[in-house]
């Protein structure tokens, strides 16, 4: 998020002497995006952050995969995910291309025994069921239902659960993750056109600095394999810092959702946007106003992207089958539209209480092997009567 923000103590000047009472210096860190060509902060820590111990044998990650290619609309059943107490065990990938890959996951308890790094991806995730607070070096960030919590690549972070009913959707990108370009002026800031505004994107607050000395384990996350690493002192050790580089939240109920009077295109629900997928917001909003209007939408032949829909409710539109947590994906190749009756049965209606996220990748996705354990094989066929 391209806005500046600073939690704690830091020197006047960047790049100069900043000494502790003690008269020993604190160890400022350069975190940077794109080389040094992009947003980046300047982070203060009580220990140089550089003292590994160990690094224990790397294990692979990579998702099976069961088709490489595909041509075939699919429907899954996100809540089928079966719970687990392990954070990262939790996370089951459902298909993955080059720029991103999706996931589920349902974990139970809280991270406690370790941090996490993704050192080669931007992670979003959604949170639909639970709350808590994200712990990184940047300070607290709290979650509830709703939310999405932005990590930059490279964020060794904490979740923190308050009850074991925990339900994620969780896009990985390969590129940063980013506000749409064209809700933006040249100064970065948010146009009055944006569906949200700088006040609905929290950063985080309440730095809290950890001093102590031992070993801490960081399951570091590059491409597909975990490694390992056991550091000196606690990752969260910083004093202060600065920049415009920081994980954050945003609330899906703080889109506000841009209308007309005949059907809008998918792009009025773009929230963020990176080099290989947009994802979307779909709200609550207010029907079409044209007295001829079909609030349904119209059948759409994907060229360019792969579609998924993540439903947070049970209901939408165009579809007469969502259950909440399922997954739609409508590839390239082949058309995608509403359900026969649903265009129908949306003339006159005035409103929707929709809600769901969409990925619009611009590679096909592939799809693995535990996607299939949680798939109604027969949703393709679901537009034949």
């Amino acid at each position: 998020m391209s806005r500046y923000h600073r939690l704690g103590e830091i020197p006047e000047k960047r790049h100069v002497q900043f000494r502790k009472p003690d008269g020993q210096l604190y160890a400022e860190e350069l975190i940077s995006t794109i080389g040094f060509d992009s947003i980046y902060s300047l982070v203060y820590h009580n220990h140089i952050p550089t003292a590994v111990k160990e690094i224990e044998e790397a294990y692979s990650i990579a998702p099976e995969i069961a088709e490489p290619e595909n041509l075939k609309s699919r429907k899954y059943f996100g809540f089928q995910v079966e719970p687990e107490d392990d954070y990262l065990q939790s996370r089951k990938i459902i298909m993955t291309n080059s720029d991103c890959q999706i996931s589920l996951a349902a974990p139970r308890h809280s991270m406690q025994d370790y941090f996490y790094k993704n050192s080669t991806a931007d992670e979003v995730i959604f949170v639909h069921k639970g709350k808590g607070v994200m712990h990184s070096l940047y300070g607290e960030l709290p979650f509830v239902p709703g939310d999405y919590i932005v990590i930059p690549r490279g964020t060794i972070y904490q979740l923190s659960f308050d009850d074991h009913n925990n339900r994620l959707f969780i896009v990985e990108s390969t590129s940063p993750v980013v506000t749409p370009r064209r809700y933006r002026n040249e100064f970065g800031q948010l146009l009055e056109h944006s569906p949200f505004y700088e006040r609905d994107i929290h950063p985080p607050q309440n730095l809290k600095t950890y001093t102590d000395e031992g070993d801490f384990k960081v399951m570091i996350k590059k491409n597909d394999w975990m490694y390992p690493t056991i550091y000196a002192y606690h990752p969260f050790g910083a004093v202060g810092w600065d920049g415009y580089l920081y994980p954050y939240t945003f609330s899906i109920h703080n889109f506000e959702p841009i209308t007309g009077r005949v059907h809008q295109p998918p792009p009025v629900h773009q929230t963020f946007a990176s080099a290989g997928f947009v994802l979307c917001s779909f709200v609550p909003r207010k029907y079409d106003y044209h007295p001829k209007s079909i609030p349904a939408p119209y059948n759409h032949s994907n060229v360019d992207s792969d579609e998924v829909l993540y439903y947070v409710e049970p209901k939408f539109m165009s579809r007469t089958d969502v259950v909440e947590g399922m997954i739609s994906l409508h590839p390239l190749g082949i058309p995608h539209g509403p359900h026969g009756e649903a265009v129908e049965k949306s003339i006159g209606k005035e409103s929707t209480e929709e809600l769901a996220v969409m990925v619009d990748t611009f590679k096909p996705l592939k799809l693995t092997k535990y996607a299939a354990t949680i798939e109604d094989p027969s949703y393709y066929k679901s537009w034949v009567h």
